[in-house]
């Protein structure tokens, strides 16, 4: 992978990135790693080359297969959230184009490995390709059924689920580590509530974070 594609020229170069980190600042972003995070990772490659003058816009964008690549503010709020305290290992549910996972990987130390489990094949396979040209390591991925985790890795210290169940898996909730927490959309199309999960000694305690729009998490694999 050329070292010009990763930098991005016009809509697609470092001073655009740097633009949208601040957007993001400004809409109440304040880890500042998660924002150097994202003004690092070269949006535009997780997109087709149609729509990389879209790739720092504040919105989902398809990746096709049914499915999108999320908005930037919303990737930011899961990851801020997430990383309220560091998380050594992280399993991460919806592969997707691998951008979700390329931040993750940017928050070392933070987190140290990740776990990604995609249950399209033709996508899992595209992002472990993606970022492994683009040099971005620690991260193993799975093609398998996200509603059943990765259980041979667990217990797990934080979970981030990008698509939403109706109800929280509850092999999810078993993979957390008491001390752990787990970041996920449900709902159904027509609402949707992102919810955090913490898991203590005494069970599980969940908030809201706010209502949010994910394509929905499915059962199954191919």
């Amino acid at each position: 992978m050329k070292h010009a594609d990763l930098a991005g020229i016009g809509m697609t170069s470092q001073r655009t990135r740097d633009r949208l980190a601040q957007r993001l600042r400004e809409s109440g972003i304040t880890n500042e790693r998660v924002l150097g995070a994202i003004a690092s990772v070269p949006r535009h490659m997780f997109v087709d080359e149609a729509l990389a003058h879209r790739a720092y816009e504040d919105t989902a964008l398809p990746i096709g297969n049914g499915q999108t690549i999320s908005q930037p503010f919303t990737v930011a709020l899961m990851t801020q959230t997430l990383l309220d305290v560091p998380r050594a290992r992280v399993l991460e549910v919806g592969t997707g184009s691998g951008y979700q996972t390329a931040i993750l990987a940017r928050m070392r130390p933070d987190v140290r490995r990740i776990f990604t489990v995609e249950r399209l094949a033709v996508l899992s396979e595209r992002a472990e390709a993606r970022l492994t040209g683009m040099r971005i390591t620690g991260a193993r991925f799975r093609h398998g059924d996200g509603y059943g985790g990765w259980p041979e890795e667990g217990p797990f210290d934080g979970i981030l689920v990008t698509a939403a169940p109706p109800s929280v898996p509850e092999a999810l909730l078993e993979q957390l580590k008491i001390g752990g927490r787990l970041i996920v959309p449900v709902g159904d199309d027509d609402i949707q509530e992102l919810k955090v999960v913490d898991r203590t000694e005494r069970g599980f305690k969940v908030h809201t974070l706010e209502n949010v729009r994910f394509v929905p998490l499915l059962k199954g694999k191919r």
